[in-house]
This record gives C-alpha cells, sequence and structure tokens, in this order.
C-alpha cells in the first residue's frame, strides 16, 4: 500500500489544510496517511523546522508548505 506521511505540528493552519487535501485525495486512490508531529521532537524540529506540513510520499520527499493538487495527482498515479 501507498503511505503517504505529513509531518506537522500541533495548531498550524497549514498542516491542517493539507491533511484535509490529503484527506480528499484518499477517495481517490487508495494510499494510507500516517500524521507526525514534530513538536515534541528536537530531531524532527530541527530536520522540517519551519517548513511543515512536509510531505512524503512512500518515504520521499514530495512537498512542503501545502500540496500541490495536480503534482500530487501526478505522483500518485505513478504508483
Amino acid at each position: 500500500m501507498i503511505e503517504v506521511t505529513i509531518y506537522s505540528r500541533s495548531n498550524c493552519h497549514l498542516c491542517d489544510v493539507a491533511l484535509g487535501v490529503l484527506e480528499e485525495f484518499r477517495q481517490e486512490f487508495n494510499f494510507q496517511i500516517v500524521k507526525i508531529l514534530i513538536d515534541e521532537s528536537p530531531e524532527l524540529e530541527e530536520k522540517y523546522g519551519e517548513q511543515v506540513p512536509v510531505i512524503l510520499i512512500n518515504n520521499q520527499p514530495h512537498d512542503f508548505f501545502r500540496v500541490d493538487p495536480e503534482r500530487f495527482r501526478l505522483a500518485i498515479s505513478k504508483l
């Protein structure tokens, strides 16, 4: 199964919007969403910091700040 990971933080409006977009795409494509909060992890804070939300598809970096619907659809349809 395809896994889409979203690195997020608590109370992040952009993260909530990105997660909503991913949920909509999940109706069209079959994939699992894994949400990881970086709030409590100094390592993840250092790695992703202010770039959240960060979206990975099968552990490969895809987008940050927001989900580009056309780019996401193209990437996920190739898997």
